[in-house]
Order: structure tokens, then sequence, then C-alpha cells
């Protein structure tokens, strides 16, 4: 499978498989994996389900320069990424990444330094629905947090 640009942001399930077989390479020794999920829980409380958002066309075109930057600076053999959109249950797969290199560390840098770049700089946006009913933006830039979330629309 070769992902189009139009399919780095997707409204369909992610194929981790998919993503991870992008990567291949013979000239690279190991490859990493990065799969975000829908976790039942936030600071706010228990969490039903997560609604992503996006502007599509401008998400794309960043996650494309992500790669880039992934493969000028650290140079590792492939990079493969995509997003979803829409409503997602706790549970299902809503970022991935996959990074081959010659070298484990090579590609564990590359692999966090686009996650880091996707999460920070992409235009998504993430709102929480949780059991109590509630709905609310939150921030998905800040690493194990949703402070400085966003109230109201993207």
């Amino acid at each position: 499978m070769r992902l189009k640009n139009a399919e780095r942001v997707t409204n369909s399930r992610i194929d981790v498989q998919a993503i991870l077989a992008e990567t291949d390479d013979p000239s690279s020794g190991g490859a990493v994996l990065f799969v975000g999920t829908v976790r039942n829980n936030s600071e706010a409380g228990s969490v039903d389900r997560i609604v992503y958002d996006a502007y599509v066309p401008m998400a794309e075109k960043r996650m494309l320069e992500i790669e880039e930057d992934v493969r000028r600076s650290l140079h590792p053999g492939k990079v493969a990424m995509q997003h979803r959109i829409g409503e997602l249950s706790v549970g299902e797969v809503s970022v991935a990444v996959a990074v081959s290199a010659p070298h484990r560390a090579e590609a564990f840098e590359a692999c966090r330094r686009a996650i880091e770049s996707i999460k920070h700089d992409v235009p998504i946006w993430k709102k929480e629905r949780l059991a109590d009913g509630q709905e609310r933006w939150v921030d998905g830039r800040t690493m194990g947090s949703s402070r400085g979330g966003r109230q109201g629309s993207p």
C-alpha cells in the first residue's frame, strides 16, 4: 500500500500493519511504530469517546512537511504516518507513525520527532465526550495533559 497525500488524514480506520509495511526498507536494520489510541479517561474524568476534527488540506500539507523534515534532518530509511478524524470509541487507533532506519536509535528519534510534531503542529482538534455527558475541546499538544484545552469549537 502506498499512502497518497489525501490519506494522511482519514475518516477510515487506520491499518497499522499497512503503515508499518510502508517503512519496509532492506537497508534499514529496524523500524519503530507508534500507535496512539483513545483512552477511557482524562483529567476531566471518564471518557466515552473522542471526536477529532481538522482543516484537512492544511493538516495533510503539514504532515507531508513533517515527513520531509524528519527525512532531511534525521536520515531515516522511510517514514509513514496517518491520523484519523471523526468520532472514535475507546481503544480505537487515532494516529500511527512508523519509521525505519539503519539503527534503532535513529528510528526511535525520528519516530518521536514525527509524533511530537504532529501533536504540536498539525491543525487537528480533539473533543472529549465524557461519561457524564459533558463535552470539552482539549489541547493534544501537551504530553500527558489536556491543560490549556480549547473551549468551544475548533
